[in-house]
């Protein structure tokens, strides 16, 4: 890569989940001189989600700008493209993930997503599910997050564990970093 591959563009492809669809996307990435710097892929339903981060010099995101729509019809998929910049992480004292699971309850990830906003914490993932355990269908979800320096981790585990009281959840934070 030259000194002007620092361009980044974020690359979402939605479609039908089918074997060589994610071949077909990195080896379009690849031919356009783009390299991937982080992704993840994830089947909904019937659908498959990829989202890239590349990089690359002007030419081959521009390349890539070029190519991806017409490739996209050729194998059926929906693609969204945006041009971004290298991320500056904020500063945090600690990471941690927070695994919750219960009954499946309407409303529940959106009030455990707004905990963390008043929190002012940031997720930095998240992955959620529905299973079915004898005859209820549970959830689980797992989130990934930094704290920031101004946030007090003991005071916060305290009101999510009043939290969880309310939304009938049981939990388990571990620090990762």
């Amino acid at each position: 890569m030259t000194a002007f591959s620092n361009h980044q563009i974020v690359l979402t492809a939605i479609g039908e989940d089918r074997p060589g669809i994610v071949s077909e996307l990195t080896q379009l990435v690849s031919d356009c001189h783009c390299n991937i710097i982080d992704s993840r892929i994830a089947i909904l339903g019937c659908e498959f989600t990829f989202i890239m981060l590349l990089n690359g010099d002007m030419s081959a995101i521009s390349r890539i700008e070029h190519v991806l729509p017409t490739k996209a019809m050729e194998l059926g998929l929906l693609t969204m493209m945006k041009r971004t910049a290298s991320h500056t992480p904020s500063e945090f004292c600690a990471g941690y993930t927070l695994e919750y699971t219960g009954i499946d309850t309407p409303g529940t990830l959106s009030k455990v997503t707004r905990f963390f906003a008043d929190s002012n914490i940031s997720i930095c993932s998240l992955k959620s599910d529905t299973y079915s355990q004898e005859d209820d269908i549970k959830m689980r979800c797992e989130l990934e997050f930094n704290i920031p320096v101004d946030v007090d981790i003991d005071q916060f585990k305290i009101s999510f564990e009043s939290l969880s009281h309310t939304l009938n959840v049981d939990y388990i934070f571990k620090r990762i970093r």
